[in-house]
């Protein structure tokens, strides 16, 4: 059997490597199309939130839409948004991760024990806690790629291993860093910077409308841009977690929409005989991926910990699932070969939100896991029908 016959192969995944790179990036002629149905689905997502926050904007008289609220809305999403930047793309490669939530509370822990018990500087025990992220996710990597172990398993039980070790860290007991290391968690640009941003993040709206050729969902994105800048200036500047995380999904969109190495997550995900026959390295983009998760987890781990002001034998508890629905949310396929970036942002904005929202109106606590849950299983069961009609 050729390439071109596996390609057309409807065995394993319904669609062949040439139909799910067009959920990635796409060949120069087919970007604008690509392009085009990717819009309709953000601004699907785009106008659920609205919806959202202009029913919380009633029901708290307003206070929702407060600046001061938005910037902490944007602070608490910013964790779960890092982590769903790096959990897309795995899926995208037809791959899970469980461990999420434990490698970034051990990761934080790490760097804040340097810092507090060690006498580290901020910048090197930083450094540490993203090698041992790295290192953990690649370990993970190499016992799903080298021993077909499935990662549901691997994963599964470096949570329980991760959040042993992280127990065995803390004894139980928080560990405070110093406020250099709480600053990155809990500091805001100055005005004139997030102002700057702002500008930086229009224009290249508008050099993504040059490119595609009216696509004007840019046009939309780059006066959002201003506006954003605007809402946060309102308040006390952009919060340096929300910073991080727009650098992270920049890097990510980059590396999913115009390089290589996210052209063949796109593949391996979407149909995995046909990547192999293709040529497709496999079994070293699994590892690649897996080591790049772990250091996106020792991120938000490490913001995490610098947001709340400790680090725990508890932190990062149900994290990952936070950024498995968002990415879901986002309109990313558990079943792989189909994903965005920005549209898992768009996820863990929708969340943050309802979290949010909830929480100032003074709803019951078990309301929040109901909604999101009811939310997630709607989310997934369009994806099986779109699948199906496709």
């Amino acid at each position: 059997m050729g390439i071109a016959d596996v390609t057309q192969s409807k065995s394993g995944r319904k669609a062949g490597v040439g139909q799910d790179l067009k959920a990635g990036p796409a060949p120069i002629g087919n970007r604008k199309e690509i392009m085009t149905k990717i819009s309709w689905q953000t601004l699907g997502m785009l106008g659920a939130l609205i919806l959202v926050w202009a029913a919380f904007a009633i029901t708290t008289d307003g206070v929702f839409l407060s600046p001061r609220n938005l910037a902490l809305l944007s602070r608490q999403m910013a964790v779960t948004a890092i982590a769903t930047t790096g959990i897309v793309l795995l899926i995208v490669a037809g791959q899970i991760d469980l461990s999420t939530g434990a490698l970034a509370g051990l990761c934080g822990a790490v760097a804040a024990l340097c810092c507090a018990s060690f006498g580290l500087p901020v910048a090197p025990a930083i450094l540490i806690a993203l090698a041992l992220g790295a290192a953990l996710g690649f370990s993970q990597g190499l016992v799903v790629s080298r021993f077909g172990v499935p990662p549901f398993i691997v994963t599964l039980g470096g949570m329980l291993i991760f959040q042993g070790i992280l127990l065995g860290l803390t004894k139980g007991v928080s560990i405070v860093p110093p406020e250099g290391f709480l600053r990155i968690g809990q500091e805001f640009l100055p005005k004139s910077a997030t102002w700057a941003l702002g500008a930086a993040g229009s224009l290249l709206c508008l050099w993504q409308i040059k490119r595609a050729k009216g696509f004007w969902i840019w046009g939309f994105a780059a006066a959002m841009s201003l506006a954003v800048a605007a809402l946060f200036n309102a308040y006390q500047g952009l919060p340096l977690p929300v910073l991080l995380m727009l650098v992270l999904a920049f890097c990510f969109w980059v590396l999913a929409e115009h390089t290589a190495f996210g052209r063949q997550l796109y593949a391996i995900g979407g149909n995995r005989d046909a990547a192999f026959y293709a040529g497709v390295p496999i079994n070293r983009r699994i590892i690649a991926i897996f080591t790049i998760m772990g250091a996106v987890s020792a991120s938000a781990g490490i913001v995490l910990t610098a947001r709340v002001g400790a680090a725990s034998a508890d932190a990062g508890k149900m994290l990952e699932l936070d950024a498995i629905a968002a990415a879901v949310i986002g309109g990313t396929s558990l079943l792989g070969g189909r994903g965005s970036v920005w549209g898992a942002i768009l996820g863990a904005t929708v969340m943050a939100s309802l979290d949010n929202g909830m929480s100032l109106l003074n709803t019951e606590a078990f309301w929040q896991p109901i909604i999101k849950g009811v939310i997630l299983v709607a989310a997934v069961t369009a994806d099986l029908k779109w699948r199906h009609k496709r």
